[in-house]
């Protein structure tokens, strides 16, 4: 079932994806295209910043056209291990700063069709309040939302960002 790749042509290179154009070899003989996005990686991190309360950040996606709420999260930087990216993106985006562990909650591709962006999502529940310091192009808000908040913004479909959509079920099934 793999495919052999025979040619590839880089297309483009900007700051955070390559994008090729890759000609490969099916099992069956023939060859086909595929149009391959390359991420470095990105991490996630689910705040239960109190008991049953989980903070958020919206932030407007540009691809999306339109503002999501989104768990905090980012790009790994070249050699970063998950777990302190995790950390890092978000005392960045909320100003909470993990005092305690971090626990991986998932690890996935995002979109395996075209992009090779592989996510860890971590969970925590022991932060520290501080000050947000996003990076210069970022413009977040962040909000503390309820269990029972939560559930309505899921129900009424509010909560659009698959990442966020993981881990929000897997904290809401968790006994």
């Amino acid at each position: 079932m793999r495919e052999q790749t025979v040619a590839e042509e880089r297309l483009f290179t900007g700051r955070i994806i390559d994008v090729r154009r890759v000609t490969v070899k099916l099992p069956n003989g023939h060859t086909s295209t595929r149009e391959v996005v390359l991420h470095p990686g990105a991490v996630a991190v689910l705040a239960e910043v109190d008991p049953g309360k989980v903070v958020l950040v919206r932030q407007f996606r540009k691809p999306c056209e339109r503002e999501l709420w989104e768990i905090p999260a980012g790009k790994l930087e070249p050699g970063e291990e998950p777990e302190r990216a995790a950390a890092r993106e978000l005392s960045e985006e909320t100003g909470y700063r993990c005092a305690g562990l971090l626990v991986p909650v998932h690890t996935f591709y995002t979109a395996p069709g075209f992009s090779n962006e592989k996510l860890h999502v971590y969970y925590t529940n022991d932060v520290e309040r501080g000050a947000e310091h996003p990076d210069g192009d970022e413009f977040v808000e962040s909000q503390v939302f309820s269990r029972d908040e939560i559930c309505r913004m899921l129900a009424a479909g509010q909560i659009e960002d698959a990442k966020t959509l993981v881990a929000l079920y897997w904290w809401l099934a968790r006994p």
